[in-house]
């Protein structure tokens, strides 16, 4: 079968591998029809120094598929049926991933597409416990955005930020995968939104999918228009992704006992805190990483619905790296599914 690998820093090369065997009890085996690319594929094609990690790695962390066949003991699934695949490679047995914070793993085996060999290749079997259902309605592509960029933003929200109807929420880059899927799952409840994105055609895009105010931080300071239309209150909760470039300045967005939940740092690992205005200010800062197979589950339910993820581009799996190109120059607005 083919598989798309990744041999060293940004070579990809299509190959041909051996297919996976027949699934064993408790598994099931995947053919896959899409993946969704992340930063974290950026991040792993760019080389990563402190990760330690075999290569060649079939690359691909997000994906959707058909089932191809089960084995003995699962019943939750039959040939045919459409599903997405949780790419972390959690025990199954620890407290956390039996009380369903999957997430937080104590065992977990890494990430597939970044530590194991991930989605991007015609088949994979998998345990049938990281393993669920699309809803009907919800297209290959579209169910490839569930698992990250979905399912990352509503553990961000309504997880971590307790993010409540009514209340203002500053997203940043407005324009990516999961800057839109925040704008729209946040426009969806009655919360006014504050967006920023890189350009002005960004910014038309943002408004049209229910952004309150967009701000182009390449002119203006986010900060200081967020301060000026909050009359110096500044919002509830702010959606952080960029990191070290605007971590500062989303502090300042903050209103008082406001909350901040990040889960990226694509502009740097590193950033100062003022923590005098931490404590006086009663911020609440959640660190938050991938999700929960019930978010997964919950955004799937949520497409059904008609709350559709934004996909900028479709690409065959041979032009992988064309869009981690897009990604890596913010050439994006929304998602970019590559497909098998």
């Amino acid at each position: 079968m083919k598989a798309l690998q990744l041999f060293g820093d940004r070579d990809l090369r299509l190959v041909e591998i051996d297919a996976p065997p027949p699934p064993g009890p408790g598994e099931v085996r995947i053919r896959v029809r899409a993946v969704g690319l992340n930063h974290i594929d950026v991040w792993g094609f760019r080389g990563m120094a402190f990760v330690r990690r075999k290569l060649p790695v079939v690359v691909g962390a997000e994906a959707s598929g058909e089932v191809e066949s089960v084995g003995a003991g699962v019943s939750r699934f039959m040939p045919g049926q459409r599903v997405v695949m949780y790419g972390a490679m959690t025990c199954g047995q620890c407290r956390a991933c039996r009380e369903g914070r999957d997430n937080l793993c104590e065992n977990v085996a890494g990430i597939m597409g970044f530590h194991l060999d991930g989605f991007s290749r015609d088949l994979v079997t998998m345990p049938a416990r990281l393993v669920m259902p699309i809803p009907d309605g919800v297209t290959f592509e579209e169910a490839a955005c569930a698992p990250i960029a979905f399912g990352t933003v509503q553990h961000m929200l309504f997880d971590n930020a307790r993010l409540e109807p009514g209340e203002s929420v500053l997203v940043h880059a407005g324009g990516s995968g999961i800057g839109t899927a925040a704008i729209l799952m946040a426009k969806q409840i009655g919360c006014t939104v504050y967006a920023t994105v890189g350009d002005d055609e960004k910014g038309e895009k943002a408004k049209a999918l229910g952004a309150d105010v967009v701000v182009n931080y390449r002119t203006e300071r986010f900060e200081g228009e967020v301060r000026r239309l909050t009359k110096r209150k500044g919002v509830d909760v702010v959606f952080e992704h960029v990191g070290a470039e605007t971590w500062n300045g989303s502090l300042l967005c903050l209103k008082r006992g406001g909350r901040l939940v990040t889960c990226g740092s694509t502009s740097g690992v590193s950033a100062t805190i003022n923590l005098m205005q931490l404590f006086q200010q009663q911020y609440r800062i959640t660190g938050s990483f991938g999700c929960r197979m019930e978010n997964i589950t919950q955004s799937l339910d949520k497409m059904a619905g008609g709350l559709k993820p934004i996909i900028d581009t479709v690409l065959p799996v041979a032009d992988f790296s064309q869009g981690l190109e897009k990604l890596e120059t913010r050439r994006v607005f929304g998602k970019v599914i590559a497909t098998l």
